[in-house]
């Protein structure tokens, strides 16, 4: 299944099944993650910040995706 992160709303998000949130949310930490910090993956701080994308998401559904990981997930 190809997605169009740039096109994706946060309903469309939302309503992705778990998986695919999932993946879609470790490949925006990835995007969001500078050059300069460690390559760790950290399943703890991945859950949270997928839970405050998803809780974002549930209240701006027009917005972006993209929109709403950079708040989300930007440093």
């Amino acid at each position: 299944q190809t997605i169009d992160l740039a096109k994706l709303k946060c309903r469309g998000f939302i309503e992705l099944p778990k998986e695919t949130i999932v993946t879609v949310t470790i490949w925006l930490d990835g995007y969001y993650t500078d050059e300069e910090d460690a390559a760790l993956f950290e399943a703890d701080k991945l859950k949270v910040k997928a839970e405050k994308l998803a809780a974002f998401c549930a209240q701006n559904p027009k917005l972006g995706l993209m929109t709403a990981a950079e708040s989300v997930m930007a440093k």
